[in-house]
């Protein structure tokens, strides 16, 4: 991202609210396409200031659509693209009080799934949607393939292969409840549990969706599927108040088999997107191909034993 653009929005984004005098930024995050700062004024008040390039210039309307329904986020005082640049100057909600739990996690996924689907957010993983991601896995591979990049991966076809035949039968009843506005990357870390309660952060990815690949998402994908841990999260969900639904086999599947495995689905299909559009750096090949044959192996093993 460019220095200069970035520079801009976050001075034309603090003059335009409550914040008077120039900031001090303070680095707290950064990663390839975003980066997270703290903004100090003159008068000792602080705020977030989070920037992003494409494919992640939305945050701010998926913030906005959350906050609308009353799913508790940081308060956006102002947000702007510039050269295909986001910029959002957030309330700073400071040092969580501690880690988010799965109690909370359920809590936090039944109000955000309450958020009924909306045109606001482009992606919509309906059912035709949801069985042609390895489909378009495969298109991607095709193309890295043509320029160069991962020739020694005909395990990785073969797993797409596998998937894309599975797809038409296990993708049925993703548009069972829970079915709206889904976070896409629910972490322990996107959910701050502060002095004045919880906020849910991070809405890069939303999209609207079955509900279930968000609690899929919540225990991370560095240790295998563990169908188990899901499985009593869809339970607390449903204890907090997520609709009966949530429990009702889908595709021939547990519920906690189906969202794990076409979770492991949806992601691989984006570090293909990244390799081949926004990330398109041929150095990070041999990490990238690691983790999608990881993600596909336990596809595989949910979705097409």
């Amino acid at each position: 991202m460019d220095e200069a653009t970035v520079t801009r929005l976050c001075a034309e984004l603090c003059a335009k609210s409550a914040f008077t005098g120039q900031p001090v930024r303070e680095p707290m995050r950064a990663w390839s396409l975003s980066a997270v700062e703290r903004l100090r004024f003159p008068d000792g008040s602080t705020a977030i200031f989070k920037y992003a390039a494409e494919p992640f210039t939305a945050e701010d309307q998926a913030l906005q659509l959350a906050a609308a329904y009353g799913v508790p986020v940081p308060a956006l005082y102002g947000s702007a693209v510039f050269d295909e640049t986001l910029g959002m100057v957030m309330e700073d909600l400071g040092q969580p009080v501690r880690e988010a739990a799965d109690e909370d996690a359920a809590i936090a996924a039944v109000r955000l799934h309450a958020v009924r689907p909306s045109e606001i957010i482009a992606i919509n993983l309906k059912v035709a949607r949801l069985r042609l991601l390895p489909a378009r896995a495969l298109t991607h591979l095709a193309y890295l393939q043509q320029v160069g990049r991962w020739t020694d991966a005909t395990d990785i076809a073969d797993m797409l292969h596998a998937a894309e035949k599975a797809a038409p039968a296990r993708s049925e009843g993703a548009e069972l409840p829970p079915y709206g506005l889904c976070h896409s990357e629910f972490h322990p870390s996107s959910l701050h549990i502060g002095e004045k309660g919880w906020r849910l952060l991070d809405f890069a990815r939303a999209f609207n969706g079955p509900g279930l690949l968000d609690l899929a998402s919540w225990p991370g994908t560095i240790d295998a599927a563990d169908p188990a841990r899901v499985g009593g999260l869809i339970e607390s969900y449903l204890a907090s108040g997520g609709p009966s639904e949530a429990r009702v086999s889908r595709g021939g599947l547990s519920p906690e088999a189906w969202a794990l495995g076409w979770h492991r689905v949806w992601i691989v299909e984006w570090f293909m997107d990244q390799a081949v559009h926004w990330i398109a750096d041929p150095t990070t090949d041999p990490a990238y191909l690691r983790t999608v044959r990881r993600h596909l192996s336990e596809a595989i093993h949910l979705l097409a034993p």
